[in-house]
């Protein structure tokens, strides 16, 4: 197993260009690009979580080292794709209906994606059906719902009970996050857990996807 102890430093950084550049050197020297990803990519993006959990590191950095994690993704994704790389699971994640926010979204489908998971961003403004359909489409593990606003908060009840008409919420987790929601309201609406933050996010999925 490979050390890429530049490349995990390079992604904390938020450097794009360095990180790309090392990952196309350990691309032309044979690496295995799952190993680039477990080692480097992951290593990288759970080492920033950590800083942003303890304060040493804010959302702007956050922001930067998933810019510089989505850019080495997409130089390995080929590879993945020609060889038999396996993620930790699939999960679709979108922000609800009436609910145009997309930045807190997009970095947990970032930090999600960095660490090991197939992530189907849907997008803001997402109808409960465009999920059921998005569901059955891509058959995942984990539903992930984002509201920002106290006015759509409680349309995630609506999305869940709809996966519950059409026969498919036993076959899926949903966790929730966004500025108005709790775990007190995520047991309320019948989620299966609620993350204050994109690192919380990692955690909770791998651990709801233990349970599946």
């Amino acid at each position: 197993m490979a050390e890429y102890t530049d490349l995990k430093d390079m992604i904390v950084a938020g450097k794009l260009n360095e990180a790309t550049a090392l990952v196309n050197d350990a691309i032309a020297s044979g690496a295995d690009a799952q190993d680039i990803i477990n080692n480097g990519l992951i290593k990288g993006m759970e080492e920033i979580g950590l800083r942003f959990e303890n304060g040493s590191a804010f959302v702007p950095n956050l922001l930067l080292a998933a810019r510089a994690m989505k850019g080495c993704l997409e130089i390995l994704k080929p590879l993945l794709k020609a060889g038999t790389g396996a993620t930790l699971g699939t999960l679709v994640i979108g922000t609800v209906k009436g609910d145009l926010h997309d930045i807190g979204k997009n970095l947990v489908a970032s930090m999600l994606e960095g660490c090991g998971f197939e992530v189907i961003n849907l997008g803001v403004d997402i109808s409960d059906r465009q999920f059921v359909e998005a569901v059955k489409k891509y058959n995942p593990q984990i539903v992930c719902l984002s509201a920002l606003l106290t006015t759509t908060m409680n349309y995630m009840k609506n999305v869940i009970d709809t996966l519950a008409a059409e026969g498919l919420r036993q076959q899926v987790k949903v966790i929730i996050g966004g500025a108005p929601v709790n775990e007190e309201f995520a047991l309320q609406i019948g989620a299966d857990g609620y993350s204050a933050n994109a690192n919380g996010a990692v955690v909770l999925a791998k651990r709801v996807l233990q349970a599946c």
